[in-house]
Order: structure tokens, then sequence, then C-alpha cells
């Protein structure tokens, strides 16, 4: 029945309904999630595809991902020995990568304080906000006639969220059209991030449909959403089921000493030689899908898949079966399928599968306060995604390679540049030469 609904009737089915949350938190339904099946979601979708997601862009913006894992496990190894919330390290470290990739520069370490249109702080909760109000159940959805009511005072938060970030996207579009107006008099401006690029293709008078300001914004709010929230979610759950399955950890610390050795972090380029770090993340996926029931389309049809114990976290499910994530087998669909399928999934991948085998690989991890396996909580919050109740509270330490001590402390120094420069899509990107 999946395959029917999402693959062969894909084109009948691939619409969205028009809801408060679309017309007040997307611009008018105007960013790629919400946008109804029309040409413009068509230009939208190919303008992701083929320009923001191609394989040669995330390419061109991996110095920043490793930048980003460095300053997370020199941040982590600083606290060894503490108690910590896994979640506010993982957003932090996502929300920088994607802000970076996204607006060219930090919105969680400060960087931004100067303009006051946001702070810190703020900028979490308002993404925690716009993700809860994007899955709620809201009457005036179903029952239009009640919706002047606002019942539940969904209505009014998403219109206060949706403030909030329209100031943060107009100073963000700002910033980059006074940067390209003073670079472009000497001939040096080229695209460097998300949103120029995005600029650059509203002015492309080929396109079938005018892209406004509005549609920029709504584009910008969709990358730093998604792209934050998904892989922050699904790290938690990961390191939470580990929490719970010791032997299932110590089995996946064991491939990656062997793989990767105790004396180097781990590379994305390594993730094809780890097949059980990839099971992981597929199983985690399964479990706690990071939207369970996908945005809504405008007809959905029940599809019920047979796993064995589907309620116990086991990897070996994956192991030598093959079942993506790409859409391609309609029992793991975590990014979607079809038409509506999330084409940031490659990143997304990228981001959840190197974090987490680093954060496996250099890392011992403890259940804070003595708490035991069995009385760690598992219990979901329900919206447009699932993080967990109750965030995870665990003790960190640097592991030991088995000899008593510490496992490569001397990758806990800043990250040294060096290496080459490419000018990769006119982007100016400086690698590091090893991690």
């Amino acid at each position: 029945m999946a395959k029917q609904v999402l693959k062969t009737h894909d084109s009948c089915l691939a619409g969205r309904p028009r809801t408060e949350a679309g017309v007040l938190t997307t611009y008018n339904c105007s960013g790629m999630v919400w946008s109804p099946y029309t040409p413009y979601w068509r230009q939208v979708r190919k303008m992701w595809s083929s320009e923001l997601f191609s394989r040669k862009r995330l390419e061109s913006f991996d110095y920043i991902r490793v930048e980003e894992t460095q300053a997370l496990v020199n941040g982590l190894f600083a606290l060894s020995g503490k108690d910590l919330k896994v979640k506010e390290h993982l957003a932090v470290n996502n929300m920088n990568v994607i802000s970076r990739i996204a607006f060219g520069k930090k919105y969680l370490d400060g960087e931004c304080d100067d303009s006051g249109v946001v702070s810190a702080e703020e900028f979490r909760s308002m993404l925690d906000e716009i993700f809860l109000l994007n899955g709620v159940l809201n009457i005036g959805d179903w029952i239009p006639w009640l919706g002047f009511m606002d019942l539940h005072w969904y209505v009014k938060r998403m219109r206060v969220v949706s403030e909030k970030f329209d100031r943060l996207l107009e100073h963000v579009i700002d910033e980059h059209k006074e940067r390209k107006l003073l670079m472009s008099s000497s001939d040096s401006w080229a695209p460097k991030d998300m949103v120029d690029l995005l600029l650059e293709i509203a002015e492309d008078p080929s396109l079938e449909v005018k892209f406004t300001r509005s549609n920029i914004k709504a584009q910008a709010l969709e990358l730093i959403g998604g792209g934050t929230e998904s892989s922050t979610v699904t790290i938690e759950w990961a390191i939470s089921e580990l929490m719970k399955k010791p032997m299932i950890l110590k089995k996946a610390q064991e491939e990656l000493d062997k793989v990767i050795g105790k004396e180097r972090w781990v590379e994305e380029k390594d993730m094809p030689n780890l097949p059980y770090i990839q099971a992981i993340t597929k199983e985690t996926m399964r479990m706690h899908p990071v939207a369970p029931l996908l945005v809504p389309r405008l007809a959905r049809e029940h599809r019920s898949v047979s796993w064995s114990e589907p309620n116990e976290f086991r990897p070996e499910r994956f192991v030598d079966k093959v079942v993506d994530v790409k859409g391609h087998h309609f029992e793991l669909l975590p990014f979607g399928a079809g038409r509506r399928m999330c084409p940031g999934y490659l990143l997304g991948l990228k981001v959840i599968q190197s974090t987490l085998a680093n954060l496996i690989h250099g890392f011992e991890w403890k259940l804070a306060g003595g708490m035991s396996e069995e009385g760690l909580d598992m219990e979901e919050i329900f919206g447009l995604s699932t993080p967990r109740k109750i965030p995870l509270n665990l003790e960190v330490n640097l592991i030991s390679n088995g000899n008593g001590e510490k496992k490569f402390p001397q990758r806990f120094s800043i990250l040294g540049i060096q290496g080459y420069v490419s000018t990769n899509l006119g982007v100016e990107t400086i690698r590091a030469a090893s991690f």
C-alpha cells in the first residue's frame, strides 16, 4: 500500500492541506513543506535538489561540519567527569552547522547578539515552538467554523513565533543584500551561503514563477528549522537506546576501534566501512522517526509493515540487509518518499552518522545520578517531531585506549587549519587537513 501511495500514485496524492500552521509559520504556505503541488512548488523542489542540496554544494561545506564537530568534542572534553544534558550540546552543534551553511555565520554562540534581533536562548526556544506548533491538532483546521475561537491558543502562539522569525530573517536578508552590494562594485561577489544563493536565484528572469522576498524567507526558515531539529532528536534517541543496551554500545565501539583505530577521529568518508554504526542509525530512525506521520498529504492510506520484535532496539535487523533511507524501501521512510521526500536527507545523514560515531568513539557515557538502565524514561513529546519528553542527562568521560591511558588526547586541541583553498562553486572553502 505504501508503494501505491508514495510511488505509483504519488502525483495524485502529493498535495498539502491548507493549515493555519502553514499559512502563519511558512509565509502563506510558500515553503517547500506546506506548499500545495503547483508550478511554484515544482520550481522550489528543483531548486532545493539541484542547487541548495546538490552533492557538490554539500561537499563545498565539508569544512564547516569538520570544524563544528571538533568544537563539539573539545567542549565535551572540557566537561569530562561532569553531568550534562546531551540535547543542549547537540542542538548548539547542529544549529552552528546549519546556520553557517544557510546564513554564513553562527547564531548560537553570541555572534548575533550584537544585532539585538534575537538571543541564543530565544533562538532555541523559537525552533522548539515552531516544530511543536506545526505538529499540533488545531481544531480550526478540521472544523473551520470553530477556528475563530482558537480553543488551545495555538494560532496566537503561531503568530507570535512567526513574527519573531520574521524579524530575524529580515535582518539576515538585509545583511546579505548589503554585503552583496558592497562586493558587487568590485566584481568580487560570489554566493557564500544558501541565503546568497536564494537571493541570486530570485533575480533569475527565466523563473517560471517569480520568487519574492517572502518566498526567500520561507525557504531560509525551513533550512534552519529542518536541518537542526531532525539531527538533534535522532542522535539523542540513538544515545538513549545505547544507554539501555550497553552490549550494543560495546559492539559499536569495537567496530570503531577495528576500522578507525584508537589514534584518530571518525571522518565522513569512513562511514561506508562502518555498517554497524549505519545499522544503529537506521534502527533509531525506525523506532523514533523524527516526523512519525510525516507532513500530512491530502489523501493518506494506512500501511502495515511487519517487523520481528518491533519494540526492541535491534540494529542487527539492518546488518547485511539492503534497506536504505532514500525512499526506495517502504518499510523505512524517515525522510519520506516520492515527490515529497525531504531533499536534505543527504546532509542529515552526514551530520547524524559522523556525530554519533565520534561521540561513541571518543567518550564513555554513563547515566547521571546512578540511574539504572531500566529507570531511563523513554517517553516522547508528540509534534511535527518527537523529541524526548525528559532530556537525556549523562555523565561524560574521555574513553581509555585499554592501557589505562585516555584515547587520542592530543586531538583535543584547537583545529589546525592548513591545506588548500577550493573555489568550488564559487565558494572559497578552507578544508581541515586532519581531524
